[in-house]
C-alpha cells in the first residue's frame, strides 16, 4: 500500500509518538491510525494533510519529517519566521493556525 503509512510509522517511531496520541489530537479512533501505519488502508490527500498538521501541533519536527518522507524532494523549505509556513510553489506565507493572520505581503 502507501508511503503515507510507510512515512507515518518511521515518524511516529523516530519522536517517540505514539498512535493514539496521533488519534486524539485528530479526534479519530485509534484504529484510524493504526490501519494507516501498517499499511491496511491509505488516508485520503485531504487526511493526509490533518495528519501532517497533527503531528505539527504535536511536534512541529514530526510533521516536517512526515511531509519530507511523504512528499520527498518535492517540496524546498524555505526559511520563514517561526509560528510561519510558506506554501512551496508560491511563496504565500500561510499563518500559524492559532494566531488567525496571514501574511501575503
Amino acid at each position: 500500500m502507501g508511503k503515507a503509512g510507510k512515512a507515518l510509522k518511521q515518524v511516529l517511531n523516530n519522536y517517540g509518538l505514539s498512535q493514539n496520541k496521533l488519534a486524539v489530537m485528530l479526534k479519530i479512533e485509534r484504529g484510524n491510525v493504526y490501519r494507516w501505519v501498517h499499511e491496511i488502508r491509505d488516508p485520503t490527500a485531504e487526511t493526509v494533510a490533518e495528519i501532517a498538521e497533527g503531528l505539527y501541533h504535536i511536534k512541529p519536527a514530526a510533521a516536517d519529517e512526515f511531509v519530507r518522507l511523504y512528499l520527498g524532494n518535492f517540496i524546498q523549505k524555505e526559511q520563514v519566521p517561526d509560528g510561519e509556513r510558506s506554501s512551496p510553489r508560491s511563496g504565500v506565507e500561510i499563518a500559524d493556525k492559532g494566531t488567525g493572520s496571514c501574511d501575503n505581503s
